[in-house]
C-alpha cells in the first residue's frame, strides 16, 4: 500500500490516485507497449517526422505515433528536432501494439506536479529506482585483475580503425582472443598503463594497441598478422562476412560486412541511423557515440561505404549495430556504383506490358507506359520517396490507388522499416486537375524540409490525370528548379508547354477519347507489379461514369465484380473524395477498391445517390433554357441554386446534370457562378478556343481557361453577364 504524491491519499500497488493521473509525469523505463498506462503523461524524445505526425520514443523499442491531428498548430510548424525531449499523452494502445499519443500542453517536470518512474509494470519514485541501481551496481562490481608481468617487446606502429584515433589513446576493453597462428596475451605498458597485444606468428612477437568500438572490445587484425598469413597462404581472419542485406534475416547475431550507398541518414535521441542500400534491398544500420551526437560526422548522403556491424532483430525488425563505417575511394568505390547500377537497370525494367482488356489507345504507348514503370521502380530502389498527385475525383482516386497498390509491397521488400511505406510512398490528391503554384510551393517546402531535416533524397512526382496542360507548366518548374523529377500520365493530350518542364510526359492520342486515366494506369500498375495484377482488373470499368468499353466491363466480370459492385464502388469513391479532399485516406480507398467484404461500398454509395438525387432535383427546377444558333442549351445559377459548399461539387452535380437533361446531338449544359462558367456538351468542345472568342467578345470581362478536362472558364465577378454571353455565343458557333 503505498500513497499518492499529490494528495497523500492510500494508493493500491502505486503511487499516484485516479484523481491526479494527469498531474503527473511518467519516465517510462518498460519494454513492452503492453505496459504503458492511456491518459497519463511521459516523457519522449522525439525520433522523426513523417506527412501524418511525428514519431516519439517512449523508451528504447516503444514508438508512438503523435498524429498532426493531435497538435495546436500546423506540423510544418513545429519546431521539435530528432533527440528533444517532449512530453505526451498516451491516448491509446492498440491491440497491435501501435501507441496513439496526444500533445501535452505542459512540456517540462516542473509544470507538472510530480514525476514518477513506471518500470515495466511498477510505479516507483526516483529515489527508489536511483537507490536501487546504486545497490545494484555495488553488489555486482568486481575487483580489477592483477596486472600481467610485463613482457618486453619490440615497437611496432598501431593500427587505429577509428579516425583520429592516437597511439597514446587508452582503449576500455580489450578481449583476449586466440587466432590460428598463435595466443595472444594482454599486459600493460610499463609507462601510461596502457593495454597491449601481443600475438605469436611464428615465433615472432607483435604488440600493437587494439581499436576500440561500439560493440566493444572488436580487435582488428594488424598489418604484421595479415601479412604474415598471406605468406603462409592462409586466409586473413578479420570476423566479418561479406553479404547482401536480403541474406540479413539468416543473419541475426552474426557479424557481417555490407558495402552499399547511404541513402539515408537519421539523428535520434540515441544513436545515428545510417539507411544503407545495395543491389538487393535496403537496412537501417545503428551507429552510437552518445545519447543525440552524430555518429561518422565524415559520411554523407550518397557516400559508397563499407559497413561493418552485428546483424540484431529491434522492435521485430532488422538492423544492423555498426562497428565501423567507412567510405569507399577510388577503384573500390568504382567497383560498388557500377555494381549496384547494373543491378538496378536490372530490377527496375519490367518484363512486359499486358492491357486489360484490349485497348488500341494504351498498345499505342506500351512503351512509353514501361518507360514511367521502370522510373518508378527505380526511385523505390534508390530509396526516393515517390510521391502521387491526383485530383480529387472517383476516376483521379482510382489512377492514385492504383499505383500506390503496386508500389507499395514493392516499398516493404526493399526497406526493412515498417513505417517506410509511409516515407517512400505518398498520395497526395488535387482539388482539380490543375497543379498550380500553390500545390507546387507546398510540395517544394516540404521536399526541402525533409532532405535538410531528415537527410532524404528528392521524390519522384508522378501526376496522373492532372497538370497535363499549361496551366501547370509553372508548378511543374518549380519542382525542376530544384532537380526533382516529374512524370506526367495522362489520358488526354498534353500541351506543348508541359514537355519543357517534365523529364516524362506519357499522354494518350488527341482521338483516343473514350480512354479514362484510371483505365491506363491500371494497366500501368499492372507492369509495375505483376504480384498485383488480378486486385487491378476491375478498376478501369470504375473508372468511367458511363460509355465504359466492353473489354473492361468484361475485365471486372472476369474478377468477380458485376455491374452493381462496379457501380456501388464508383460512387462510394466519389463521395469520399470530396470529403477531406487533400487528404489521401489510403486505409478507406484500400478498402473500397480492393477489400470491401462487409458491403462498405454499398453502405457509401446509398449516402451518395441520396444526397446527388437531392441536389439534382433541384438543379432541374431552377434550369433556364435557352437556344443559341440551334443549339439548345440548359443554364444553372450554381450560386443560386446548389450548395457550394457540401456534396456533390459543381463538376459532378453538371455532369449527372447534363446526363439527365441533354437532347439531340447539339445541347449544352451550363454551370455559371460568381466568377467561373462551367461547360458540358454532346460534342466536344475546344475550351481554348471558347475562351479566347469570348474574350474578343467581352474584353473588359478577362475571360480565361483555367480548367480544360473540367469544361471550366474564368471571368471578372463585375462583368458577369457579358462574359455568359459572349461564353455560350462562342460555344454555339464551335457546333456550326
Amino acid at each position: 500500500m503505498g500513497s499518492c504524491i499529490i494528495c497523500d491519499v492510500p494508493v493500491d500497488g502505486g503511487h499516484v490516485c485516479d484523481s491526479h493521473q494527469e498531474d503527473v509525469i511518467f519516465e517510462f523505463r518498460g519494454n513492452h507497449a503492453s505496459q504503458l498506462i492511456d491518459n497519463r503523461f511521459y516523457q519522449g524524445t522525439v525520433d522523426g517526422y513523417a506527412d501524418f505526425g511525428v514519431f516519439i520514443d517512449l523508451a528504447p523499442g516503444v514508438t508512438g505515433l503523435l498524429h498532426r491531428s493531435e497538435l495546436d498548430r500546423r506540423l510544418e510548424s513545429l519546431n521539435w528536432e530528432p533527440g528533444d525531449t517532449v512530453c505526451v499523452r498516451v491516448n491509446n494502445v492498440r491491440d497491435n501494439g501501435n501507441i496513439d499519443l496526444g500533445k501535452s500542453i505542459r512540456q517540462s517536470d516542473r509544470e507538472f506536479r510530480g514525476k514518477l518512474i513506471l518500470d515495466g509494470t511498477d510505479e516507483k519514485l526516483a529515489a527508489e529506482v536511483d537507490d536501487n541501481e546504486s545497490e545494484a551496481e555495488t553488489q555486482t562490481s568486481e575487483p580489477e585483475p592483477e596486472p600481467e608481468p610485463e613482457v618486453e617487446t619490440e615497437s611496432v606502429e598501431t593500427d587505429a580503425v577509428d579516425e583520429g584515433e592516437t597511439d597514446d589513446a587508452e582503449p576500455e576493453s580489450v578481449e583476449t582472443d586466440e587466432f590460428d597462428t598463435g595466443e595472444v596475451a594482454v599486459s600493460h605498458g610499463p609507462e601510461t598503463g596502457s593495454e597491449t597485444k601481443e600475438a605469436v606468428i611464428g615465433g615472432e612477437t607483435d604488440t600493437s594497441t587494439p581499436s576500440s568500438n561500439s560493440s566493444g572490445g572488436a580487435v582488428t587484425v594488424s598489418e604484421r598478422e595479415a601479412e604474415s598469413a598471406e605468406a603462409d597462404g592462409e586466409p586473413v581472419a578479420e570476423g566479418y562476412d561479406e553479404v547482401s542485406i536480403e541474406a540479413l534475416a539468416d543473419l541475426v547475431d552474426e557479424r557481417v560486412r555490407l558495402d552499399g550507398e547511404i541513402v539515408s541518414i537519421r539523428q535520434t535521441g540515441g544513436p545515428t541511423v545510417f539507411e544503407l542500400r545495395d543491389e538487393t534491398g535496403v537496412v537501417d544500420c545503428a551507429a552510437f557515440v552518445e545519447a543525440g551526437v552524430r555518429a561518422y560526422p565524415e559520411i554523407e548522403l550518397g557516400d559508397i561505404v563499407r559497413l561493418d556491424g552485428e546483424v540484431e532483430r529491434r522492435r521485430g525488425e532488422l538492423q544492423v549495430e555498426t562497428d565501423e563505417l567507412v567510405a569507399l575511394e577510388d577503384e573500390e568505390r568504382e567497383a560498388v556504383t557500377t555494381r549496384l547500377a547494373d543491378a538496378l537497370t536490372d530490377r527496375a525494367r519490367p518484363d512486359s506490358l499486358e492491357p486489360i482488356g484490349d485497348h488500341d489507345a494504351v498498345d499505342a504507348i506500351a512503351e512509353p507506359l514501361l518507360d514511367v514503370a521502370e522510373a518508378i521502380r527505380r526511385a523505390v530502389l534508390e530509396s526516393r520517396p515517390v510521391v502521387i498527385r491526383h485530383p480529387a475525383t472517383a476516376d483521379g482516386y482510382v489512377a492514385g490507388a492504383a499505383i500506390e497498390r503496386a508500389v507499395l509491397p514493392l516499398v516493404r521488400e526493399e526497406h526493412a522499416r515498417s513505417d517506410a511505406e509511409y516515407h517512400y510512398i505518398v498520395r497526395r490528391p488535387l482539388d482539380n486537375a490543375i497543379y498550380g503554384m500553390d500545390a507546387a510551393t507546398k510540395d517544394a517546402t516540404r521536399m526541402l524540409q525533409d532532405r535538410d531535416r531528415h537527410d532524404e533524397k528528392l521524390p519522384l512526382f508522378c501526376f496522373v490525370g492532372a497538370a497535363s496542360t499549361a496551366d501547370s507548366a509553372d508548378g511543374l518548374g518549380l519542382l525542376g528548379v530544384y532537380g526533382a523529377e516529374r512524370i506526367v500520365l495522362d489520358s488526354i493530350s498534353a500541351d506543348t508547354d508541359v514537355d519543357d518542364v517534365a523529364e516524362q510526359v506519357v499522354t494518350a492520342d488527341e482521338e483516343a477519347t473514350d480512354l479514362s486515366v484510371g483505365a491506363l494506369t491500371a494497366t500501368l500498375a499492372a507492369a509495375l507489379n505483376t504480384d498485383v495484377s488480378d486486385d487491378m482488373q476491375h478498376l478501369p470499368a470504375v473508372s468511367y461514369w458511363e460509355d465504359t468499353p466492353e473489354a473492361y466491363t468484361a475485365a471486372a466480370e472476369d474478377a468477380g465484380y458485376d455491374a452493381e459492385q462496379v457501380t456501388n464502388i464508383r460512387e462510394a469513391v466519389a463521395l469520399e473524395a470530396y470529403y477531406q479532399s487533400y487528404q489521401d485516406k489510403r486505409e478507406l480507398i484500400t478498402d473500397l477498391l480492393f477489400d470491401d467484404a462487409g458491403g462498405l461500398a454499398g453502405h457509401i454509395a446509398e449516402q451518395f445517390r441520396e444526397k446527388l438525387d437531392t441536389e439534382l432535383s433541384t438543379a432541374q427546377a431552377n434550369l433556364e433554357g435557352e437556344e443559341r444558333d440551334g443549339v439548345s442549351m440548359a443554364v444553372l445559377d450554381t450560386d443560386q441554386f446548389s450548395h457550394r459548399f457540401d456534396f456533390p461539387s459543381t463538376e459532378l452535380l453538371l455532369d449527372e446534370l447534363h446526363r439527365a437533361e441533354r437532347e439531340g446531338e447539339a445541347f449544352v449544359t451550363v454551370g455559371i457562378g460568381m466568377d467561373e462558367l462551367y461547360l458540358r456538351s454532346t460534342e466536344p468542345l475546344d475550351i481554348r478556343a471558347v475562351a479566347e472568342q469570348a474574350a474578343e467578345a467581352a474584353p473588359e470581362a478577362d475571360v480565361t481557361a483555367r480548367g480544360v478536362r473540367e469544361g471550366r472558364i474564368e471571368f471578372l465577378a463585375g462583368k458577369r453577364e457579358a462574359a455568359k454571353d459572349a461564353v455560350l455565343e462562342a460555344a454555339a458557333e464551335q457546333f456550326n
